[in-house]
């Protein structure tokens, strides 16, 4: 089956319940409040006065109305729905300076889109960093008739905290020199975490305070109560603003089923690692004792941990409700245990049904991450460029052709033969820019992330990268500088897994491949919120001879120089 016939089958079995769809409408309110997410009181952006926000659970073929209003005092607000490809809808897809203007303090927008396919998905703040001071939730679409068997289903979504404010944080790492912000906290579950006593510590000889919780503790974990001898599927989601995961489950087996809304190929293991931006369904077999308890353990890894795991319970339903689990939980493996990582990630195949990619590609775009300087400002950079959001959107600026405007130049395409990647750049300085690769419609693409030292010492982070508007191929990862006309050779071009987001390892390569089958403007940045927020991102145009026809909804582009446009537009 063609990607393009594949991609037509799966169009016509989501308008078949199209032809009866719902309309899943809500109403949001989004708004500071104090809170205590890991027993320690700070401030959260709450929506509807719940942390994290609502749940959204819709079937295949949906169309989801937001009414989200802005009751922030002094800043702005966007959402992204993170999975979703906004078919039709780019102006949807809440990214706040290239899809969309931030709602003002006071007014309400209006987001309406379909969700076109099923996964486990979640949705998240795109502006500044509020997806770091905790605007986020979870997404869940259904399909029409699942194929996997199970008896219930959890939600976990997992996020890191810090204590000093988000505010605080974007001034240090703006700041010259930079301040860094250090390791989180605390590590949470469903916005629950623990930063000054461990649950375990009954189990432990490291001197912790054993954590007791009252009835109503916003901190205090939620049990996952199950039933012997029954499958269930743990729908898990991270939207961690820095730190790499791994989930396990004390005693028990995960299946992996689902990664990014994309089925996969089963394949078993004892844990996770989970990359901010990544969503899985597992399934897990539960055993034939009903009285046990076990722990479900969160830790860091790809940084040198000095964040406490998160825990929560997996409880058996005849377990007496004061009865503790008995085995300590499971160790997180080594935070710089690089081959494990990638053995793990090398675990995933598309599942039977879908296609394989187009042989080859019609483009190829090489993206080198560094760490650089701007004027004593530390900064990352994609091909020596840094980005820089404007006040005007770019599907607005494309939309009226404001061609004046400089960011709508594409920077480099292509890795310099001669950049050591092993060593901290020669000449550490970057420009500032909003650069923007231009694709026609119909094209393959490929791209490789090339990953290299820091600024200083021999140290190469992480960085999890994720497409909006799109699934793509992971092709192949690789160590060390990427050989183009030798590697292309490694591809898997057989059954490589549909990722939305996909891990670049340090001193590494990635490679990916997608079709510009979706005409807008799409972000493709790392998902570590410090790192966008100092410039880790590029911003991919597709059809832009389509953009300029689209009705763009004007509360949509009221900043910038389309808000002179329209206004403009208005007086004649």
């Amino acid at each position: 089956m063609s990607v393009i016939v594949w991609w037509l089958v799966t169009v016509v079995l989501v308008a078949v319940h199209s032809a009866s769809a719902r309309v899943v409408e809500l109403d949001w309110e989004v708004e500071y409040k104090f809170w205590w997410p890991d027993c320690k009181e700070g401030i959260v952006m709450a929506i509807n006065d719940q942390f994290p926000g609502p749940t959204i659970d819709a079937v295949a073929g949906d169309i989801v109305i937001i009414h989200l209003t802005n009751k922030l005092s002094t800043e702005g607000v966007v959402i992204h729905w993170h999975g979703i490809r906004q078919r039709g809808t780019p102006w949807s897809d809440g990214a706040a300076g290239v899809t969309q203007c931030p709602i003002n303090p006071g007014e309400t927008f209006t987001y309406n889109f379909t969700v076109d396919k099923p996964g486990t998905h979640f949705y998240h703040g795109h502006y500044g960093m509020q997806r770091s001071a905790g605007l986020y939730g979870m997404m869940i679409v259904r399909a029409p008739k699942e194929k996997l068997r199970y008896d219930g289903e959890f939600n976990l979504l997992l996020s890191d905290w810090w204590h000093q404010s988000t505010h605080s944080q974007e001034l240090a790492l703006s700041s010259s020199p930079m301040r860094w912000i250090g390791e989180p906290q605390s590590l949470l579950i469903n916005g629950r975490g623990q930063f000054n006593c461990s649950q375990a510590a009954y189990l432990s000889n490291e001197g912790k305070r054993q954590c007791t919780f009252r009835k109503n503790d916003q901190c205090a974990p939620e049990t996952l109560r199950v039933r012997p001898n029954k499958v269930y599927r743990l729908r898990i989601a991270s939207t961690t603003a820095l730190a790499s995961l791994n989930l396990a489950v004390e005693g028990h087996k995960l299946e992996v089923v689902e990664a990014d809304g994309n089925y996969v190929k089963p394949f078993t293991v004892d844990d996770i690692d989970i990359y901010s931006g990544e969503t899985y369904s597992v399934l897990l077999r539960t055993h034939s004792s009903p009285t046990k308890k076990h722990f479900i353990s969160v830790g860091v890894r790809g940084r040198k941990p000095n964040t406490t795991q998160a825990l929560t319970v997996l409880s058996y339903v005849d377990a007496p409700e004061s009865a503790r689990p008995t085995i300590p939980p499971p160790v997180t493996p080594r935070w710089d245990d690089y081959n494990r990582s990638i053995s793990f990630s090398n675990k995933f195949f598309a599942a039977k049904e879908y296609p394989p990619p187009p042989e080859k590609s019609d483009e190829q775009l090489y993206l080198l991450n560094t760490q650089n300087l701007i004027d004593g400002h530390t900064k990352w950079a994609i091909n020596n460029v840094s980005l820089s959001v404007t006040a005007t959107p770019y599907i607005g600026a494309i939309r009226y052709g404001l061609s004046s405007l400089s960011y709508l130049k594409s920077p480099a395409k292509e890795l310099v033969e001669s950049y050591d990647i092993t060593k901290p750049p020669v000449n550490p300085t970057t420009t500032k820019s909003s650069g923007i690769y231009k694709f026609p419609m119909g094209i393959v693409v490929d791209v490789v992330l090339q990953n290299a030292n820091v600024l200083k010492g021999k140290i190469s982070e992480i960085h999890p990268w994720h497409l909006h508007g799109h699934d793509f191929w992971v092709l192949g990862y690789g160590d060390g500088k990427f050989r183009p006309g030798v590697d292309e050779k490694k591809y898997n071009l057989k059954n490589p897994p549909l990722r939305n987001t996909v891990a670049l390892y340090p001193f590494g390569w990635t490679a990916l491949r997608f079709v510009t089958d979706n005409p807008g403007v799409w972000f493709f940045h790392c998902h570590i919120e410090p790192h966008l927020h100092m410039g880790m991102g590029v911003v991919f145009a597709e059809g832009v001879d389509r953009i300029a026809k689209m009705d763009i909804p004007d509360e949509v582009l009221g900043c910038g120089l389309t808000r002179k446009w329209l206004m403009n537009r208005g007086r004649h």
